[in-house]
């Protein structure tokens, strides 16, 4: 029976090959999906471990650091520093703004204390060391020496950084808390969150003390909606790609009905004839995942968030393949058992 099966696929190659470029552009694009919402979510962790925080102090009843828009004394930092556990506290400015770089863009704005905590690592350059110097995301494109201006403050990049976006791969910049200041408060000596060095036993008072999980949570929060529409999308994809192989496996059934009469004249068995048509529709399906682990990685490129493929996504891929494979056969089968054995000896 398999052989039967897959001479008929060799006959009919031009349709499965549609089909299968079809169906492992869909898979692509689940595979894309997958390593879009992982990468999204894994945005929130890589900008914490650039920032390095052990902790984090926002103004009391406030949610977290890049949520807060409430502001607090940055010389609160130095009251924090004398805590016991902490062996160094800084001012944090994070906020979302724009840049003119030839045209407005959005970025995220990060401003610290030089040689401080949220010290940016750059693969290009230098970190800042002096005011009015900036260390700039590489997804910006910038060069260095170049000119960003900052709401009318200009600041001249030093340094290229990668891995630091967030919030939908919106790109970062670094600068020096008094150019921030200067940016967001008019240089008023204020902040948005104090990062610690080791973790303070209980927070001052008017200050509400946040681990680095619960501010990953609270960063992922605003993510959730997006989230949940990629998974919403992805099960779209998974039901296309069921309705294409489907339509193959039973298009190829009903070209094949003679051949199905003469099977069943022979005796063939029920199980035979699903196994022939199942044999089929996974590969296709195998097929398609593989010609889909190709695609997502020529099309990754051209994603505008980041994105980060992982093996448990091409074996979950493959899994739901299969059962694809299987379901989409049983479209075929059932117009293969509704056959009339008379029709092998030219009966209608």
């Amino acid at each position: 029976m398999w052989r039967i099966a897959f001479r008929d696929l060799q006959w009919r190659r031009r349709r499965f090959l549609i089909a299968l470029l079809a169906t492992g552009l869909v898979f692509s694009l689940t595979l894309l999906m997958a390593a879009t919402s992982r990468g999204i979510k894994g945005e929130a962790r890589h900008i914490l471990d650039a920032i390095g925080a052990d902790a984090w102090l926002v103004a009391e009843g406030t949610a977290g650091p890049f949520t807060t828009t409430t502001a607090i004394e940055a010389e609160k930092a130095d009251e924090v520093a004398d805590l016991p556990g902490v062996r160094r506290a800084d001012p944090l400015i994070l906020l979302h703004t724009t840049a003119l770089l030839g045209t407005v863009k959005d970025i995220n704005l990060i401003g610290y204390r030089i040689g401080g905590i949220g010290e940016p690592r750059v693969v290009e350059g230098r970190v800042p060391n002096a005011l009015g110097e900036a260390v700039a995301d590489k997804q910006l494109g910038l060069k260095l020496g170049s000119k960003v201006d900052l709401s009318g403050h200009p600041v001249w990049v030093v340094g290229i950084a990668t891995g630091v976006t967030f919030f939908y791969g919106i790109p970062t910049i670094f600068t020096p808390i008094e150019d921030t200041q200067q940016v967001a408060f008019a240089g008023l000596p204020i902040a948005m969150s104090i990062a610690t060095r080791g973790v303070p036993e209980e927070a001052p008072p008017g200050l509400d003390l946040h681990s680095p999980d619960a501010v990953e949570k609270d960063l992922k929060r605003p993510l959730a909606n997006g989230s949940s529409t990629i998974g919403f999308i992805n099960v779209l994809l998974w039901l296309v790609a069921t309705g294409i192989i489907g339509s193959i496996i039973y298009l190829s059934a009903l070209e094949r009905v003679r051949d199905f009469a003469v099977l069943k004249a022979t005796g063939a068995a029920t199980r035979s004839l699903f196994l022939g048509l199942a044999m089929q529709a996974i590969i296709l399906s195998v097929g398609a995942v593989l010609v889909a682990i190709v695609l997502s990685r020529l099309l990754a490129p051209g994603m505008a968030f980041a994105v980060e493929f992982a093996p448990i996504d091409v074996v979950q891929l493959a899994g739901i393949a299969l059962v694809i494979g299987f379901l989409s056969s049983l479209a075929g089968l059932r117009r293969a058992v509704g056959v009339d054995p008379a029709l092998a000896f030219g009966g209608s």
